[in-house]
């Protein structure tokens, strides 16, 4: 009985060291059907590369959405730039004060105070004002401009400029260009001499383009020698149309009494701090009296002005975008139907549903990510051409690029997802049969 339990004993100590070295074996065997990541990464790129032609075609939907998206957003921050600094060039830069005006009893508004003949010089005191000038309408008695003194009945009457009294910084302040000539200057304003500029719509008018033969318009019979033709102003246009005289010689002959306007070229953003200091450097004992228009500050109207343009310019973008997103989704089912064999295949041999999956969501993410970063510098490339042609600043985030690459895997995986579930779910023998 003895040896008995001692037999059973040691068969049972065999069956224990046997289990044990079959499970240390099975241990250091790797599995059959192991597949590791970078197993899938370079059977996906493989198969990639193995249709050129396709991959070709495939990428270029995902070059154009990406691109498109890129260069649509560095225009819409390039044009936003360039509005808002044109409009900084003129209006956000121009300061303009006026007597307030009250109604009188026949229904006429009449101002209420008049402005110091010396404004200009006042507000040039003022940080943040670059120049000032004074502009004024004058009326008269006589009403005739003419480049010649002798006036011929037997030539048709038509309407003369208008007449402008100004100090010398006007042109400068209104951001005018002189075509020929001159701009009188604060000394021809002192001593009250009798010169002229003309806006070149009244210098056709009056048919003088030139000055070097010393032309002279007769202002109510007056003669005053024409310095400069002027054009190109940045605010009131209006004086394009008229004759322009210093206001010296506008007190002298024609009596003005007062400036009409007080205008000033300013630094951007000083509009608010101006509009408050402006009054009281011109009327400090009755500040109520004067009108003010000073712009708003430059970031609300870049904010305002960028935020339109990107819109407009982001809308026309992802509509490009989803196009390319579509295109890859059409290429990889294509893919997926024309290798159900090879899926089917695969399948038999040990492969999982996952990893048929995996392989082709890795072959879009790595398509949609070579079309976004090729189109994201195509974009960048575009902005920067442009620009340069145009003599634009080019506007563009480094993140807006960098994005796009990775938005253009990210088409890629969404692109991928519902081929790669198709291609998971095939039977091996229905895809080996060809009824996939």
């Amino acid at each position: 009985m003895t040896g008995f339990w001692k037999r059973l004993r040691a068969r049972r100590s065999r069956r224990a060291v046997d289990a044990e070295a079959t499970t240390t074996a099975v241990a250091q065997v790797p599995r059959a059907d192991r597949f590791g990541f970078g197993d899938l990464v370079l059977e996906a790129t493989t198969d990639i590369g193995s249709r050129p032609g396709r991959l070709v075609m495939t990428v270029m939907g995902t070059v154009l959405g990406i691109g498109a998206l890129v260069a649509t957003v560095g225009f819409a921050q390039t044009a936003a730039g360039q509005i808002a600094r044109q409009f900084d060039a003129a209006a956000a830069t121009h300061l303009s004060i006026g007597p307030a005006e009250a109604q009188a009893r026949g229904g006429q508004r009449v101002a209420t105070a008049s402005l110091p003949w010396d404004a200009p010089a006042r507000l040039e005191r003022l940080a943040g004002v670059e120049s000032a000038a004074v502009l004024a309408p004058v009326t008269l008695r006589e009403n005739s401009i003419t480049a010649v003194p002798i006036n011929d009945p037997s030539i048709a009457a038509s309407a003369p400029p208008a007449l402008f009294a100004a100090s010398g910084e006007i042109l400068d302040t209104l951001g005018g260009h002189i075509v020929t000539g001159r701009s009188f200057d604060e000394g021809h304003d002192m001593r009250g001499d009798r010169v002229a500029m003309l806006g070149s719509r009244a210098a056709e008018r009056l048919a003088i383009n030139r000055v070097d033969t010393q032309p002279s318009v007769f202002i109510g019979g007056v003669a005053y020698a024409v310095v400069g033709i002027f054009d190109e102003l940045d605010r009131r246009a209006e004086v394009v149309d008229a004759v322009v005289i210093p206001t010296g010689a506008a007190r002298q002959d024609f009596q003005l009494a007062s400036p009409g306007d007080a205008i000033a070229r300013i630094v951007v953003g000083t509009g608010p701090q101006l509009r408050e200091q402006a009054p009281l450097a011109l009327a400090p004992d009755a500040v109520d009296t004067l009108e003010v228009s000073a712009p708003q500050g430059r970031s609300d109207l870049a904010r305002d002005v960028q935020g339109d343009v990107n819109v407009v310019f982001l809308i026309l973008g992802v509509i490009v975008l989803l196009a390319g997103g579509l295109g890859i989704a059409n290429v990889t089912t294509l893919s997926v139907l024309e290798r159900t064999g090879e899926i089917g295949l695969r399948r038999a041999l040990g492969s999982t549903g996952r990893q048929i999956a995996g392989q082709f969501v890795v072959e879009s993410i790595v398509i949609g990510l070579l079309g976004g970063l090729i189109g994201s510098a195509l974009g960048v490339f575009a902005v920067l051409g442009v620009s340069i042609a145009q003599q634009w600043s080019p506007v563009l985030d480094p993140w807006v690029a960098l994005g796009g690459t990775v938005l253009g895997a990210i088409i890629g995986l969404a692109a991928g997802g519902i081929p790669a579930r198709r291609a998971s779910r095939i039977e091996p023998v229905v895809a080996l049969r060809g009824n996939a």
